[in-house]
């Protein structure tokens, strides 16, 4: 008797646990970026706190994360620009500035042809003159009409897009004499 009475209370137990384990599986969750009335805004995914930085991408040189130096935006860039810098500028360039600044940096993007209102050209005398962080801080933190482009582009990458636009002001006004001598030679 005693034997049956201990096989029934282990039994109890388990169905208890696995009862327990079912309603666990099968309870209410909500999937990610999916709707929820629980908070105020509808969604169920909360924006991150102010200041977070993703492990390994902490960045302790202002230079490289705002532009600035000392509080002004820099005419100065975080590394050295190479040709593997310019060629990734303008592969990126070409994803996320082209629809809108056209691929010469004039404004006359594919947005403009569809009616919307044509952004600034790079080749302005005003845009020439601006330091180089000025373009980084505007990628970071939208301008007008532009959005920020900090969570879509890396900040390497942002910095890489500000020398191919260095390099698209430059070749719309380099004249013969600013070639090297080895470009010269292939001149006509």
């Amino acid at each position: 008797m005693r034997s049956a009475i201990r096989h029934i209370g282990a039994l109890s137990v388990a169905a208890l646990l696995l009862t327990s384990c079912n309603d666990m599986y099968d309870g209410a969750r909500i999937k990610p970026l999916e709707r929820s009335n629980f908070f105020a805004d509808g969604s169920s995914s909360r924006p991150l706190p102010e200041g977070t930085v993703a492990r390994g991408h902490a960045v302790n040189n202002d230079l490289l994360s705002t532009g600035k130096l000392d509080g002004t935006l820099a005419d100065a860039f975080p590394f050295a620009i190479t040709d593997s810098v310019i060629a990734r500028g303008q592969d990126r360039y070409t994803t996320f500035c082209t629809p809108c600044h056209g691929r010469l940096g004039d404004g006359n993007g594919m947005i403009v042809q569809r009616g919307f209102p044509r952004p600034n050209s790079f080749h302005t005398d005003s845009l020439r003159a601006r330091p180089a962080g000025y373009f980084f801080d505007v990628m970071t933190n939208g301008f007008g009409r532009m959005y920020s482009y900090a969570a879509s582009v890396p900040v390497h990458d942002r910095w890489a897009i500000v020398a191919y636009i260095r390099a698209l002001q430059l070749s719309q006004r380099a004249t013969v004499t600013m070639l090297p001598d080895n470009d010269k030679k292939q001149l006509p």
